[in-house]
């Protein structure tokens, strides 16, 4: 099969300041990469590369074996449409929409029935939780039910590739683990492709599966990339950097070593 997502030394300057260079890696399908690298590394940059909002000044990006560069907006509308989906950093919802209305958004702007479109947002919203919720609107829901009504939106219609940007920034830790539970699920059962982007490196343990692998940019340029394992061990100076702006004691943080650990109880769980 095609790797979800190729970069292909691609390049990106804005003016005189380079934003990307010679970036090139493969996202295999089923797999995630944790892009971690301080603020203003390009992180954010490249996700939305990979989603065709913006392009490369040189270089190649495929997703699915699909060079995006040379595809028109209307072929790019349909892969962001049923192929990928995209948690922004930002608050992305509608303010005057309810629950419903914000998840099924995006199948209503491609044509499905009201029918098919009432199912699917049924099962998202079962999946993030939500369920029983669908008549509020955003200003009535706590910040970690707005995250996971993003990633309901997101995940409507369940596209084989999702682009995480911080997701759990500025939740509380409680908030934070049902969002990292909601993004595991959708990797491990439904085999979803993710590229996940977090300065959070506290989190790298949760998300570990063999098909995680953590990526570091530093100003523009991919500097690590291997296993959590590798990543925690590595002497490298951005490595060092990125750990030394976690000030926080993690150990009262209600996160498990292993996700989906059985010994969780009913309303921890994963499950």
């Amino acid at each position: 099969m095609n790797p979800a997502i190729e970069f292909r030394n691609v390049f990106l300057s804005f003016g005189d300041h380079e934003v990307l260079h010679d970036v090139s890696f493969t996202l295999d399908q089923g797999a995630m990469i944790v892009l971690t690298g301080v603020s203003g590394s390009g992180k954010s940059i490249l996700l939305r590369l990979a989603m065709g909002l913006i392009k490369s000044d040189s270089g190649q990006i495929f997703i699915e074996g699909r060079e995006i560069e040379n595809l028109n907006e209307p072929e790019l509308l349909n892969i962001r449409g049923g192929l990928m989906g995209m948690v922004f950093q930002e608050d992305s919802l509608f303010t005057g929409l309810t629950v419903y209305e914000n998840a099924a958004y995006r199948l209503e702007e491609h044509g499905w029935s009201d029918e098919e479109v009432q199912t699917a947002v049924s099962e998202v919203l079962r999946f993030v939780g939500l369920d029983g919720e669908e008549a509020k609107l955003p200003e009535e829901l706590s910040g970690g039910m707005k995250r996971r009504l993003e990633i309901a939106r997101a995940l409507i219609g369940w596209p084989r590739i999702m682009l995480f940007d911080e997701p759990t920034m500025s939740l509380d830790p409680l908030a934070a683990l049902k969002v990292l539970d909601l993004i595991i699920r959708a990797r491990d059962i439904n085999h979803v492709s993710s590229l996940y982007v977090t300065k959070k490196i506290h989190e790298l343990d949760y998300l570990a599966n063999p098909k995680t692998t953590v990526m570091v940019l530093e100003n523009g340029r991919i500097v690590f990339r291997g296993s959590v394992e590798e990543f925690k061990t590595s002497e490298l100076t951005a490595i060092k950097e990125l750990a030394a702006l976690d000030h926080h004691d993690h150990l009262t943080d209600p996160y498990f070593p292993d996700p989906w650990d059985k010994r969780r109880r009913p309303a921890e769980t994963i499950l």
